[in-house]
């Protein structure tokens, strides 16, 4: 999952979300600076991470992707699932996405001086560009796609990915929509066990 997934599925902890969101700039078990609840995040993450691969239903997802982009097929589902939670937000929050990513980039900027450098480095492009709002729009998802293809140098072909996106568009948004909720539950457990 991306990063709209991972901080909705924090719940309304906020420090989980801080975690949660910092994960993938957290290199093995250096973590022990953060409190309890902001480990318990990046815990969460790495949980998600790894359902998330094992998941028949996302390897179904990327088998559709793989001869096209190989190992980079995981990273372009990931994006497609966020755009999916994106658009169909009001089915799985009350609070309008707008606001959400609002008060997201809030919380993130008041957290700053203890985000990893990596995170600070990509803040303020995902606050310019709104990131969050905007992966509803082909248009957000374009951008992101050309993002990760730039820092692959052009070797993943991610930017070609809209293009499937459209092609298999209803079957990958059933395939969101029956996996996510997977999620959701196997997250509620993994929170409420923690709590």
């Amino acid at each position: 999952m991306n990063f709209l997934a991972h901080l909705y599925l924090s719940g309304n902890n906020t420090e989980l979300m801080i975690g949660n969101f910092i994960a993938d700039h957290i290199k093995g078990n250096k973590f022990d600076h953060f409190n309890e609840e902001i480990k318990k995040g990046i815990l969460l993450h790495r949980e998600i991470d790894t359902y998330t691969d094992a998941h028949e239903i996302v390897r179904k997802s990327k088998r559709r992707l793989h001869e096209r982009y190989r190992h980079y097929d995981g990273v372009i589902i990931d994006i497609f699932y966020d755009h999916f939670l994106a658009k169909n937000w009001q089915k799985y929050s009350a609070i309008p996405l707008n606001i959400y990513a609002k008060s997201v980039y809030q919380l993130l900027q008041e957290n700053i001086e203890i985000l990893p450098e990596k995170t600070q480095g990509i803040l303020p492009y995902m606050i310019q560009y709104n990131w969050l709002y905007n992966y509803q729009f082909a248009k957000g998802i374009q951008l992101v796609l050309n993002g990760m293809n730039k820092r692959t140098q052009g070797k993943s072909q991610m930017n070609l990915a809209s293009e499937d996106l459209l092609i298999h568009y209803q079957l990958f948004e059933d395939d969101f929509t029956l996996f996510f909720e997977d999620l959701r539950n196997f997250c509620n457990k993994k929170i409420n066990k923690t709590n």
